[in-house]
C-alpha cells in the first residue's frame, strides 16, 4: 500500500509540475477520466474497492510514455528507459506476491489516456483534434477557488507574515 502511494504522490507531482504545468483543469480532467474510467471497469474484475495502486500505475504509465528518453535505475541492479518503469514495477509487485490485475488495470488506463491524449490527435483520423477536452465548467471552477483562496489569504508574503530581508535588519 505504502509503495503505491508514495508512487502515486511522485508521479502526481512529476506530472503536475511537468507537462501538466499552468494545465490545472487539465490535470484534474486527467485524474477524473482515470478514476471514473477504473470505476466502470473494476466490477468486471476481482479487484478491491480501493483503486489507490491501480491509479498510481496509470500516473506512472503517463510520466513514463511522456518522458520516454529519462534513464532510470531499478534498486541499482539494472537501468531503463522511463516508459518501462511500469513493466518494471508489476514485476517487482508479482515477485512481492501481488496479483498484476489491479496493476495491469491501471497501465490499461494510462494507454488509453496517454493514446487518446498524446497519440490519436497526430494521426490522420484524429487531424490534430483532442478527444478528451477539459469541460469549461471545470476551468472555471478551479479559476473561482484559485480566485477565492487568493482573496481570503491574500499573497504568500502576507500570509505567512514574512517580512522583507532589509527590514529584518
Amino acid at each position: 500500500f505504502l509503495f503505491h502511494m508514495f508512487f502515486l504522490v511522485r508521479y502526481c507531482r512529476l506530472l503536475e509540475e511537468g507537462s501538466f504545468r499552468g494545465r490545472t483543469a487539465d490535470f484534474v480532467a486527467m485524474l477524473l477520466f482515470g478514476g471514473a474510467l477504473l470505476c466502470a471497469c473494476s466490477p468486471f474484475t476481482d479487484v478491491p474497492p480501493f483503486l489507490g495502486s491501480a491509479l498510481a500505475f496509470m500516473m506512472v504509465y503517463v510520466w513514463g510514455r511522456r518522458n520516454e528518453h529519462v534513464r532510470m535505475s531499478f534498486l541499482g541492479l539494472f537501468q531503463f528507459r522511463a516508459p518501462y518503469l511500469p513493466w518494471v514495477l508489476l514485476g517487482f509487485s508479482v515477485m512481492l506476491g501481488n496479483s498484476p490485475s489491479v496493476d495491469l488495470m491501471g497501465i490499461g488506463v494510462g494507454h488509453i489516456y496517454f493514446f487518446l491524449e498524446d497519440v490519436f490527435p497526430h494521426t490522420p483520423a484524429g487531424r490534430g483534434r483532442r478527444v478528451l477536452q477539459t469541460p469549461q465548467a471545470l476551468h472555471a471552477l478551479l479559476r473561482l477557488v484559485s480566485s477565492q483562496d487568493t482573496d481570503r489569504f491574500g499573497g504568500v508574503g502576507e500570509r505567512l507574515e514574512i517580512e522583507p530581508l532589509e527590514e529584518r535588519r
